[in-house]
Parts: structure tokens; C-alpha cells; sequence
């Protein structure tokens, strides 16, 4: 038996009370959480408390393989591990590390060793490997808020949480390089990045909008609602495009900014959707579910709520294919994140809020068969199926979206062509511009960045009409029984066609042009 055994052994009849510091999920944030281990005498024992759920009751089969395997001693008595504060949920696998380094440090195997500078976050195999884990990046904001002076976290977290400036990032494979790190036995690197490591070096847009063949109309339509953030639904025949147009849609949309990036990330992460060569989301979303997803899959939520689709679109696009396919109740609860930019999902122990700020694209048939209005092809649908069919989108849905244009089929003439029309990034560089526009306009009002985000207040200010713009529109609204949600969508749409022209005031062209876009209203 070595001194060193020996030591440790004698050490165990003072056992004692050691803390340390990670961080629990609570929405895309993380609190802190302070891990007390308690080793002490007695039957040997072990147990969690603190409201953990079932993957950190588990934490303590992982623990001990990684502590004996790793070569240091276990405790012979009681062990009990308390995760302050005791009020709030603890669901994830990341205090593997935590709650192990406290062990080592109850059992003055690592009696000179200060961790309360440092967040401690990881999920531990059984041969005292070190798992990548989600959250990083939140953790990583909350130990520079309170002023750490760094995060020891897995290799596989490091790049993600690299991101932010300030606080030390320290990247770990196994047990033993943490335990060695407090030893000052081990030198490891810090990981340092900067914003503009993360972003892409190929400039080149995978799918270009000059390789839609015609449909100017809807690429005018696309460009207007990209201007100025509004929501849109394109309606027209199988084949025409539909889908080829919104795919495009995210590479007009100005790049993600700083705080965009690393708001977009936050959400990624707690569902573990960064990777270690891409740790940084730099392009803005665009999500395209299949009409068969569930609510929670859609909305969010779960039995440790979770973000759903509409969240993992936040700063992106939101892509709908065949909307009168989804489910009523999913459609109807995308109102609320539509006006709010914000899921909030209740529960009777908690409630949580997840950002949705989104441009929801929707696309659908005329029809149940399609070919309702084409210009080729018989419809074979009754007066009454094409009525059920556009009544699974209720009218409160349709109001909340801005542009509702019509998709024609492309003609012989249109697909033989051999020129093409503007890029991605002729488009971007217009939308770019316009967004700056009304960026400035609107800099002195809170969350308040486009057109789209305006409201009544705000739109008598920076919307006013003249005489000629309100003869055409009270003529609009009484031919097609508008709602007031339709009056206002209107209004902002010119708005951004305005802005598109660089003109102060709206003028009557811009008017008549918005109202073309209401398809769906004129139809019924």
C-alpha cells in the first residue's frame, strides 16, 4: 500500500462538506446551480436531492464507474449530493461533472484545489470519459455574467462556447485532465474563437433565385415580404414552384448578426442540434416540417418542455407545405407566436417562454385536386370540396399573414429560356438595404426592427395615407369585406414597397399593389 493510499485512507476520518458550480436549463437560459456534497459516515449509501429527474437519479452509477475507473477511491460511508436550489427541476446529464469533482474534493482527493472559480459541466462515461453536452452556450453566458473566471466543459462543447469573449474556455476528454487542471499537474489550452471564425468562407447561395424560371410576380412578392419581414402564402397548381421559391426565400434574408447568432445557437443547443465543426448557427433557419408533426413537435413543449419547430425557426424562416394538411388545433396555436414572437408553454410546476420570432411561409393548392383555376387542366373538385378545403385555414390564421399571392404554372416559354433572372444576392442586397432603412427609422422604439413589427400607434405616425391611397383602399375593404387585421397588412405592405423605392410617403401605386397581394380574401 503507497503513502499516497494511505493518506487518503486517514483522510477519510475527516471526511467533509464540498461545493461546487454548474448551471441548470430553464428555456434557453440556464440558472445557477450549486452542487453541496455531503460524505460522511455510516452504511454506505448515495443519494441525489434537489428535484432531479431520472437522468441525474441516474448520474450516480456514471459517477462512481468514472471515479474507480479513473483510479481514485470511492467513499466507504453515506454519500448524499444536494443541487441548490432545491425549487427548480434539474433534467439533464451535464452534472455528471460537477457532482464527481465534489466527491474527489469531500474525500480530500483534491484537498489543494480551488474549483469556485470555474463552472464545471459534463456527462461522464463509465471509464471516466467526458460526453458532449447541450446548453454549453447559456452556461457559458451565465458564468461570465456572475463573473467566473472560466467553464471546464467537454471538447466537443468547446468551439460552441468559445464564442463568447471574456471568460476562460476549458475543453476536457476525461476525469483525469480535470482532476490533473486543479492539480496545476496539467497546462490545457484554453479554446479561443472569434465571431468572424464561425462564419462561411464559401459566399456562394446552394439555392440561387436565378434558377427560378419566370414567376416574377411571386419573386416580386417574395422580395417585398423578405423587405420588410411580413408573413406569406403562395396558392397555386403542383409543379409550379411552390416549394422551389420558399427553399430560396433564407438566402435573400440579411445575414445574422452577433446577438442573432447567438440567441439562434442558444436554442440549437438545448436540443443538441450544434455540431462540433459548425458550433456557431451563422445562416438563418429554415425549417420545413411534414404536415403529419404533432403540436409539441410544432409549438414545443413535452414533459421537460422543449422548442418545438416554430422556436427552431427563430431569426429564420418557418415553411408550411401544404397547409390545409396540418392539423387544425397545430395551426390555430401558431397565432399567438405569430403577434407575440414568443412560446409560452405552461405546465402546473412551471412556465417557460421560448423566442419565435419567425417569417412564416406557407404554401397550398388551390384545391383538393390542384387545378382549380389552371389554365390546361380540368378541375374535378365541386363547388363545395374546394369550400371545406380553404376552411381548414380559419380566417384569424389568414389575417395574421401578410401577402397571399397566387403561383401560376410556368409556360413552355418561361422554362426554355435560357436567360436568368436576378440572384440571391442581387435580392438580399436590395432587402439589406431596406432593412437598414427600417432599422434607423425605428431605432428609437423597443423591438421594433421592420415594417411587420409595426403597430396601430406607431403605423399613424410613419403610414400615413394620402387622400387619393384611403379612396382606394376604403373601395378595397368594402368590394372584398376586409377585416381590420387586412386593413393594417395592407398598410405595412405598402409601407415596404415604399421602402423598396426609397419613398417617404406612400403613394396610391403602393397601395394598389399591396392589395393585389390578398388573393385568398378576394377568392372568398
Amino acid at each position: 500500500m503507497t503513502a499516497v493510499t494511505i493518506g487518503i485512507q486517514f483522510a477519510y476520518l475527516f471526511l467533509m462538506i464540498a461545493k461546487t458550480y454548474t448551471s441548470g436549463l430553464w428555456g434557453i437560459d440556464s440558472f445557477l446551480v450549486e452542487v453541496e456534497v455531503d460524505a460522511g459516515k455510516g452504511f454506505p449509501s448515495f443519494h441525489i436531492v434537489g428535484l432531479p429527474e431520472s437522468s441525474v437519479k441516474e448520474s450516480k452509477e456514471r459517477v462512481k464507474s468514472a471515479i474507480k475507473n479513473t483510479g481514485y477511491l470511492l467513499p466507504q460511508g453515506s454519500v448524499t449530493i444536494n443541487l441548490a436550489p432545491a425549487s427548480l427541476k434539474k433534467g439533464d446529464s451535464s452534472f455528471d461533472l460537477p457532482i464527481a469533482i465534489g466527491i474527489i474534493k469531500a474525500t480530500h482527493q483534491l484537498d489543494e484545489s480551488d474549483t469556485s472559480n470555474y463552472f464545471l459541466l459534463g456527462e461522464l462515461a463509465l471509464d471516466g470519459g467526458i460526453k458532449k453536452v447541450i446548453g454549453a452556450l447559456s452556461s457559458t453566458l451565465l458564468a461570465k455574467k456572475l463573473g467566473m473566471k472560466g467553464i471546464i466543459l467537454p471538447h466537443m462543447n468547446a468551439k460552441e462556447a468559445s464564442i463568447v469573449s471574456g471568460i476562460t474556455i476549458i475543453p476536457v476528454r476525461n476525469l483525469s485532465e480535470v482532476i490533473h487542471f486543479f492539480q496545476n499537474r496539467l497546462v490545457i489550452p484554453a479554446e479561443v474563437s472569434s465571431f468572424e471564425d464561425f462564419l462561411p468562407k464559401d459566399k456562394n447561395v446552394f439555392n440561387d433565385f436565378n434558377e427560378v424560371k419566370g414567376q416574377e410576380s411571386a419573386k416580386r412578392a417574395v422580395e417585398i415580404a423578405a423587405a420588410g419581414g411580413h408573413n406569406l402564402i403562395m396558392v397555386g397548381p403542383p409543379g409550379s414552384g411552390k416549394t422551389m421559391i420558399a427553399k430560396r426565400i433564407s438566402s435573400i434574408l440579411p445575414s445574422l448578426g452577433f446577438d442573432e447568432a447567438i440567441e439562434t445557437t442558444q436554442i440549437y443547443s438545448i436540443v443538441g442540434l450544434t455540431h462540433f465543426h459548425k458550433a456557431l448557427i451563422t445562416e438563418r433557419p429554415f425549417r420545413a416540417p411534414h404536415h403529419t408533426i404533432s403540436d409539441v413537435g410544432l409549438i414545443g413543449g413535452g414533459k421537460y418542455p422543449r422548442p418545438g419547430e416554430v422556436s427552431l425557426s427563430h431569426n429564420g424562416v418557418l415553411f408550411l407545405d401544404e397547409l390545409p394538411e396540418f392539423k387544425r388545433n397545430s395551426l390555430e396555436v401558431l397565432r399567438q407566436p405569430l403577434e407575440d414572437k414568443v412560446v409560452t408553454i405552461s405546465r402546473s410546476m412551471t412556465t417557460l417562454s421560448f423566442p419565435a420570432s419567425f417569417m412564416l411561409v406557407c404554401a397550398m393548392n388551390p384545391c383538393p385536386c390542384g387545378y382549380y383555376g389552371h389554365k390546361t387542366k380540368q378541375c374535378s373538385c365541386t363547388e363545395e370540396q374546394i369550400r371545406r378545403y380553404r376552411m381548414k385555414i380559419s380566417g384569424p390564421l389568414l389575417d395574421r399573414i401578410d401577402l397571399q399571392i397566387e403561383v401560376q404554372s410556368v409556360s413552355y416559354h418561361d422554362m426554355s429560356d435560357i436567360r436568368t433572372g436576378k440572384s440571391s444576392i442581387e435580392i438580399r442586397t436590395n432587402v439589406e438595404k431596406t432593412r437598414l432603412l427600417q432599422k434607423e427609422r425605428y431605432k428609437t422604439y423597443k423591438n421594433i426592427f421592420n415594417n411587420s413589427q409595426l403597430n396601430s400607434k406607431l403605423m399613424k405616425q410613419f403610414c400615413a395615407l394620402d387622400d387619393q391611397s384611403l379612396s382606394l383602399l376604403e373601395k378595397a375593404m368594402n368590394h372584398y369585406n376586409l377585416s381590420a387585421r387586412a386593413y393594417d397588412r395592407i398598410i405595412k405592405v405598402a409601407r415596404t414597397i415604399a421602402d423598396l423605392e426609397f419613398q417617404e410617403n406612400i403613394k396610391s401605386t403602393h397601395i394598389a399593389e399591396a392589395i393585389k397581394y390578398r388573393c385568398l380574401d378576394k377568392s372568398q
